[in-house]
């Protein structure tokens, strides 16, 4: 979960986030090891004998996925439900409460991540500069930041329509969402309908804003915080992926 003014209730509802996209098959490990790969062929420091800060780590998926691939590692989010579930699943991970704007660790890392698009509930371009610069300001000379952006005006589809069942630890959950254009944003509506063998069933609505930004502009943002960057698709990743690297450290 990124800093943003917006409230949306499925980070405050972490349970259900994490049993949704652990029973939908979200491949964490794939996308982890891609990661890897990445920082691999750029830092300036193997990741084995590194560190990496996931920001916006939500429940810690990808987190636990990297962190056997990192010397260390440690995690921020927006979220306190969201760190509570992550503390679980990444048991001795050092985990943040922070704004990913303005958050300060006091100390860099090899590789900084920022993943499934967290940027994107970012209002406006200087909110997204603010985000990058300080991202930037954890990651040590010769470091790497990857960034999974939201998609660009040209590659969003207006209109359209998801539609998931899952059912994992006595649960089932039913997610159907609508999405349509909103400005220079993104308007996604989703409703819930979980169904808990002890507690019965519940339903509930949430909205996702989410901007979107050129690719210019977060290429912006990169220079404007020292980073040389590049964007690459992938199909793990929809939206692609901004790698940037931080000059020095010897690479």
């Amino acid at each position: 979960m990124t800093g943003s003014t917006t409230d949306t209730l499925i980070y405050h509802r972490a349970d259900v986030y994490h049993d949704f996209y652990r029973g939908r098959g979200k491949d964490y490990r794939a996308e982890a090891a891609l990661v890897r790969e990445l920082v691999e062929l750029r830092a300036a420091v193997a990741p084995a004998a590194g560190s990496l800060l996931d920001v916006a780590c939500g429940t810690g998926s990808h987190l636990a996925e990297l962190t056997g691939l990192f010397g260390e590692a440690a995690g921020v989010d927006l979220s306190a439900e969201m760190l509570a579930i992550a503390a679980r699943t990444n048991p001795g991970i050092p985990l943040t409460q922070g704004d990913m704007r303005d958050f300060r660790l006091g100390r860099s890392f090899t590789a900084v991540t920022c993943m499934f698009s967290s940027v994107g509930y970012l209002e406006s371009a200087e909110d997204l500069n603010s985000a990058v610069r300080n991202l930037a300001d954890h990651l040590a000379p010769g470091g790497v930041l990857v960034v999974e952006p939201w998609w660009f005006p040209q590659n969003f589809l207006p209109g359209w329509v998801g539609a998931d069942v899952v059912r994992t630890d006595g649960r089932t959950i039913a997610r159907v969402s609508h999405t349509v254009r909103a400005g220079r944003a993104s308007r996604m509506e989703v409703h819930y309908t979980v169904a808990d063998s002890g507690t019965g069933v519940e339903h509930f609505t949430d909205t996702h804003v989410m901007t979107l930004f050129e690719q210019s502009e977060y290429e912006e943002a990169f220079r404007r915080a020292g980073l040389e960057s590049e964007y690459l698709r992938h199909e793990l990743y929809g939206p692609g992926l901004f790698v940037a690297t931080r000059p020095g450290g010897g690479a």
